[in-house]
């Protein structure tokens, strides 16, 4: 089977990551099956982690690199609209690939925290949101985080399919993950420059896959 080509690049441009590949490869397919059965990816960290979850979701929720026009059908929707809006909202709307960064509604993270337990918000955001099908990423460079933990295993039981992307050694949280990607390096800046070529390619070869223009 031929390599997708934004993974094949990564490979190229990165072959310290060629030990993490099959699982790279296994997220890449998790997210295109998940999305075409209508799901959402849910994406948590901490710190510089959870700045990548909001990047992540920005490259998902609208054009990357590709042009993503709404479809007709959508377009059409618009149409009992007031025609000069209708025009502007067709014309510029994009096809999102549903994502949500879970660290970034601080209006609920803050007051779970305060109320109940700050350990656990991601997870309370998990409950409300996850349904099976849809996939949950929990990042952390030491793989230990206890909030992203206790957000997997709520993905777990309520039927996600819950992907981890560390460190090399995975931590706690690669004994609860379907899927890991452990990149090789223990230096939180280190594995955070690693983090972002993988998702930058799994964005693209996600998005490639649905939007071939």
């Amino acid at each position: 089977m031929n390599e997708v080509n934004e993974l094949h690049e990564l490979f190229q441009n990165y072959p310290r990551l060629s030990p993490c590949a099959d699982d790279i490869r296994k997220v890449h397919d998790a997210l295109i099956e998940s999305y075409t059965r209508g799901g959402t990816l849910l994406v948590c960290g901490n710190g510089g982690s959870a700045a990548d979850a909001d990047h992540i979701v920005g490259e998902l929720m609208k054009g990357f690199m590709k042009k993503r026009p709404v479809d007709k059908n959508v377009h059409d929707e618009f149409s009992s609209l007031d025609p000069e809006v209708s025009d502007y909202l067709g014309k510029n709307l994009q096809q999102p690939l549903p994502a949500i960064s879970l660290g970034s509604q601080p209006a609920l993270q803050t007051a779970f925290a305060n109320d109940v337990a700050p350990d656990l918000s991601f997870a309370q955001s998990v409950l409300g949101y996850g349904r099976e099908g849809d996939v949950f990423l929990g990042i952390s460079t030491s793989g230990n985080s206890r909030n992203v933990y206790y957000a997997a295993c709520t993905a777990k039981s309520r039927g996600l399919t819950v992907v981890g992307l560390t460190g090399e050694d995975g931590g706690r949280l690669k004994d609860i993950c379907d899927i890991i990607i452990q990149v090789p390096a223990t230096s939180t800046p280190v594995v955070q420059e690693f983090h972002l070529p993988v998702y930058h390619a799994l964005c693209a070869a996600v998005e490639a896959h649905f939007f071939d223009v």
